[in-house]
């Protein structure tokens, strides 16, 4: 082996080293995004990875990271050891952290010609056989927060595929050349794993139920034929990636046996829910206020009153009315059980409880009580909070911020000119306007903001522990973002601006904090439009 080879593979191991960081530094960051109340926890391990990597990119001459390291260094420095990250440095660490994930490439399949990115989060593949749309899809993706990749040949899509599972794959039927290539790569590829990737299939020329039936079998969720625009693509890919992670179901349980109880907790929390148990039926009231459980599980004999006396008093409550109660007795009368569930029951599981059964039907009775929820608190189109529970939230995020003494704001969205939108381009388009709108919100604002869509082409928003400054940077940076997206319509392409009015709680009422918010986007409405200004202003 001569030298340069053996340099070159040296060079080629060190590289490694510095590309395997890179990924500690990317996934210790998606963990201090999936849960922002813990972030400070991570901030240490951030650190430590971040040195390590400037170290070993300045040791090997691996220049770009480097500099990415270092000046994610110099933003965490603005982070106070222990504290919540403010609001204002979020966006510019993500955008540090996207220039280092684009320079960290993977090359351990030597048979791709150009190896794929490293992903901050799982991918979207893209396998289109028009390559322009397919890199217009790429670039509307990247503006939601995806990521994605885009393939010109089965082969490469195959070998990305065992690397790297992706969310969601978008293919032609014809992807690869043939008539039903793209099915014959999707079926291959499914067989490599146990649990299968949602696909949506695209065709101009095969809307057969044979060919939908095949697409179906294989993981096609969604067959467009003939096939859309890249707004409505991205607003199924959007339906069936995971970036927001399902909440664990509350549930609470009511038994006087303090051993079936303890099973029940067990139990409940192997299956990934939060349990609260308790023992006394007389805690059941400040269980509920505490709590607000989604299922509520009751044993049917209880010293001093009974499973159904309990269900008849929670469903006194209106806002316990819809939660599933599910009652717990070793009675196999039928008609007592159906008795039961005529005052206020709507399951009735007999002791002794089969886990796999308890769980399944907490599943079951939790989808089903969040899908009538989310019918009564969101907004159809949207998805977003509806104006009603957006001002209750407001109202809870006050009391939160009476109690402990911590910054709130209040911020009022509107889309500028769009009577013109619908005038220009009809309603169709003018409704997935607000839509993007509301999926670019989403996909930037953290878990802890309440997003709403306050009526017509208004929105608003509720910062909770945030300052105006903070609150009023980040949504300058939304509105400069937004302002980029291209709004396709049929063969043209527009951009849409949004004013913005943001107010900051000063110990006030929710109406109070409204009105103030709502005279600032007045304001900004006045002044032109397409910015931001605070009722401070």
């Amino acid at each position: 082996m001569s030298d340069d080879t053996q340099k070159d593979k040296l060079r080629q191991h060190f590289a490694r080293r510095v590309t395997t960081q890179a990924r500690v530094v990317l996934d210790t960051w998606q963990k201090i995004q999936a849960s922002p109340e813990t972030a400070a926890a991570w901030q240490t391990d951030f650190h430590t990875a971040l040195d390590k990597l400037v170290r070993y990119a300045r040791r090997f001459d691996m220049e770009k990271h480097a500099a990415a390291g270092q000046r994610l260094t110099e933003q965490l420095a603005q982070w106070p050891t222990g504290a919540a990250m403010p609001a204002l440095l979020q966006p510019q660490i993500q955008d540090t952290l996207d220039e280092l994930s684009r320079s960290t490439l993977r090359r351990t399949d030597q048979d791709l010609a150009e190896p794929p990115r490293t992903y901050r989060r799982t991918p979207v593949y893209i396998a289109l056989s028009n390559s322009e749309m397919a890199n217009r899809l790429i670039k509307q993706l990247e503006f939601f927060g995806f990521r994605a990749a885009a393939f010109e040949s089965p082969e490469p899509l195959l070998a990305a595929c065992a690397m790297h599972k992706p969310e969601t794959i978008l293919i032609d039927v014809g992807f690869g050349g043939a008539p039903t290539k793209g099915l014959e790569t999707v079926e291959q590829l499914q067989k490599r794993h146990e649990t299968s990737i949602p696909v949506i299939f695209m065709s101009d020329e095969d809307g057969s139920i044979e060919t939908r039936l095949r697409a179906s079998r294989c993981g096609g969720e969604e067959y467009f034929y003939p096939a859309v625009d890249p707004g409505q693509l991205i607003e199924k890919i959007e339906a069936y990636t995971h970036g927001n992670t399902v909440e664990p179901y509350r549930v609470l349980v009511l038994d006087d046996s303090r051993a079936q109880a303890k099973f029940m907790e067990t139990v409940l929390k192997k299956a990934g829910m939060k349990a609260h148990i308790i023992t006394d039926p007389m805690q059941i009231i400040h269980a509920l206020e505490q709590f607000s459980p989604e299922i509520i599980i009751l044993d049917m004999y209880m010293p001093g009153c009974t499973g159904m006396e309990i269900a008849r008093v929670i469903r006194q409550q209106d806002r316990f009315h819809s939660v599933p109660i599910i009652y717990l007795s070793a009675e196999d009368d039928v008609g007592k059980q159906l008795h039961a569930m005529s005052l206020g029951g709507d399951d009735f599981l007999t002791k002794p409880i089969d886990p796999k059964h308890l769980v399944a039907t907490l599943h079951n009775r939790g989808r089903r009580a969040r899908s009538l929820l989310a019918l009564m608190i969101r907004d159809s189109l949207t998805g977003l909070y509806n104006h009603t529970h957006t001002l209750h939230l407001l109202e809870q995020e006050i009391v939160k911020a009476r109690q402990k003494q911590r910054p709130l704001c209040y911020a009022m969205l509107d889309i500028d000119y769009f009577k013109k939108v619908n005038d220009t381009y009809g309603h169709p388009i003018g409704d997935r306007v607000l839509r993007s709108l509301s999926m670019f919100l989403k996909q930037r604002l953290r878990k802890t903001d309440h997003i709403g869509r306050y009526g017509g082409e208004e929105f608003a928003i509720i910062f909770p522990g945030t300052r105006e400054s903070d609150a009023r940077a980040v949504l300058n940076d939304i509105r400069e973002r937004f302002s980029q997206l291209n709004q396709p319509a049929g063969d043209r392409e527009f951009n849409v601006t949004f004013s913005c009015g943001i107010a900051s709680w000063d110990n006030e009422s929710a109406q109070v904090l409204c009105e103030r918010a709502d005279r600032a986007l007045y304001r900004a409405k006045g002044e032109g439009r397409n910015c931001v200004l605070s009722a401070q202003d």
